[in-house]
């Protein structure tokens, strides 16, 4: 019963909107406080939640309801960090949006949909049979569908709402799809009774189909190319919404692939697929991103290449570093969104026209081989003194391709401008990212050691996969520190206009989006 515990969280939310709903003459700065009130306590739900892993240890609480179908929750370091980080992220949204919709004429409607959201959210983090984790699904999208309809008379936000709809039924589908075909193949709906059966190795060709298809609901739910398109366009809601993004909800789909770890594994094949799409998405996102001029936006297209990075992890089978990545990406990217009105001011402050060095071929060369010399002789030094010796190929070329964005750093201490403060500077922050990288990456592998599987032996296959990143990821590192050298050709300068408009992507939805909206009001169908 100790395991029922961290239900009482989303048991907050839903007290509270049951409040606001019955209680209609509550103002709105009543209803704000109501639902900051109940994010504080469901926070030290998720404290106390912690604990009870720490003394009882990871299980399975009992089912509320029958024939495998209720509410039950999983409490394991997954869900237990999950649901500290949406109840900490989502007590600092109502928090913000308390101030923030000060005087909105929706600021009530507005609380209670939040509300709804992150107890969606807690529900799929917590869940621990495959219905309440499909119904929890369908409800955080339906609820953020409210959210991003704050302004309804706006036409963008509209079309990104509709497109968001869209793309989620998808994704939807294949998830129950999946579902279907995990009860199938387990004969349960326990989430812990699949993934036991799954790291025996059993399941067959049933198994391997319902792999493809939760691959195929994670990629529209964590924005993967090319239905990225209704994250970079939803900048028409509130800036609380942007922030609550970030709780679970767009990073839902490699919660999703987590939590199906040892399911994931059974197909090679559909991980190698995941590499290739999280890979370009990371590329694209993050190419895409330094060309845009408004930093939301700009932080939106971070965002999909960041969850582009997400996915790349889960392909490799690095789930330990990918939910360490989400964590980390959550936290500094609903301050971002949250603080990005100073943001303005402060850009407008220091920007500067370009690098704050100018590197010549030479320095750029030098500099990578320096970042990859500096990787080297850590890992060579961790392992002799703390056993990172055994660490999994996967696992190195992720940080050899972390340590190339070093590598642009040290390219601008190394021009032949930069002073010798900022080469100092730069040499420093180099050994810090590696070291950082190793410890972080052994310490998300202690912590769900046990819960999370291990990286497979490469083979050919993994093999090809890490050297396609490779070469991808160092070409695109090589790029943007010569970018000062290339710039202003006039090649690059039309490149740049198609790369600031994602190369078309969402027009080219919108209006295949469109063509079929015109198409099922005519038969008479609601989109």
């Amino acid at each position: 019963m100790i395991h029922l515990l961290p239900l009482l969280a989303p048991a907050l939310f839903l007290g509270a909107m049951a409040m606001i709903h019955l209680r209609r003459d509550m103002g709105a700065q009543s209803t704000a406080l109501l639902g900051e009130g109940a994010a504080a306590l469901a926070l030290l739900v998720a404290m106390w939640s912690l604990g009870v892993l720490l003394v009882f240890g990871p299980g399975d609480s009992v089912l509320l309801g029958f024939a495998g179908i209720g509410l039950s929750a999983r409490v394991d370091v997954v869900s237990v960090v999950m649901l500290l980080l949406v109840t900490f992220i989502g007590w600092v949204v109502v928090r913000y949006a308390r101030t923030y919709l000060d005087g909105e004429a929706g600021q009530g409607r507005f609380t209670f949909w939040l509300l709804a959201t992150l107890a969606a959210v807690l529900l799929l983090v917590l869940a621990g049979n495959v219905i309440q984790f499909v119904g929890a699904w369908i409800t955080t999208s339906l609820c953020l569908h409210k959210l991003l309809l704050f302004y309804p008379g706006r036409a963008a936000a509209q079309r990104a709402a509709f497109k968001k709809f869209v793309t989620a039924r998808a994704g939807d589908a294949a998830l129950i799809g999946a579902v279907a075909l995990l009860i199938a193949t387990y004969d349960t709906t326990q989430i812990t009774q699949m993934l036991a059966a799954a790291r025996l190795g059993e399941g067959g060709a049933l198994a391997i189909g319902a792999a493809a298809l939760l691959a195929l609901a994670a990629v529209p739910k964590s924005a993967q190319f090319p239905t990225h398109g209704w994250l970079t366009e939803v900048m028409e809601a509130p800036t609380p919404v942007s922030a609550l993004l970030h709780a679970g909800v767009v990073n839902g789909g490699g919660f999703l692939l987590i939590r199906f770890a040892d399911v994931m594994l059974l197909s090679p094949l559909v991980l190698a697929v995941l590499v290739g799409i999280g890979g370009f998405t990371a590329l694209f996102g993050g190419v895409v991103m330094l060309t845009q001029p408004s930093v939301k936006v700009s932080l939106a297209w971070s965002t999909v290449s960041q969850m582009g990075f997400m996915i790349l992890q889960c392909g490799l089978a690095l789930f330990p570093l990918a939910l360490l990545h989400i964590v980390a990406h959550s936290l500094y990217k609903a301050h971002a969104f949250l603080s990005a009105g100073g943001a303005v001011a402060r850009v407008a402050a220091i920007r500067r026209p370009g690098p704050i060095a100018v590197p010549s071929l030479g320095a750029v060369a030098r500099a990578f081989g320096l970042a990859i010399a500096i990787y080297g002789g850590v890992y060579l030094a961790s392992g002799m003194l703390v056993g990172f010796g055994n660490k999994s190929p996967q696992a190195v070329a992720l940080g050899v391709i972390l340590i190339l964005g070093v590598g642009y750093l040290l390219a601008q201490g190394l021009a032949d401008a930069a002073p010798r403060a900022l080469t100092r500077r730069t040499g420093v922050l180099s050994v810090a990212a590696a070291l950082s990288y190793f410890a972080l990456q052994r310490g998300s592998e202690w912590l769900t050691a046990g819960t999370l599987p291990a990286a497979p032996v490469a083979g050919p296959l993994e093999w090809a996969l890490i050297l396609l990143a490779l070469c991808s990821f160092g070409a695109v590192a090589l790029a943007q520190s010569t970018l000062p050298l290339w710039s202003h050709h006039p090649a690059a300068q039309g490149l740049r206009v198609h790369l600031s408009n994602g190369f078309y992507i969402n027009a080219i939805e919108d209006r295949l989006l469109n063509i079929w909206s015109r198409n099922t009001s005519k038969t008479g169908a609601k989109p």
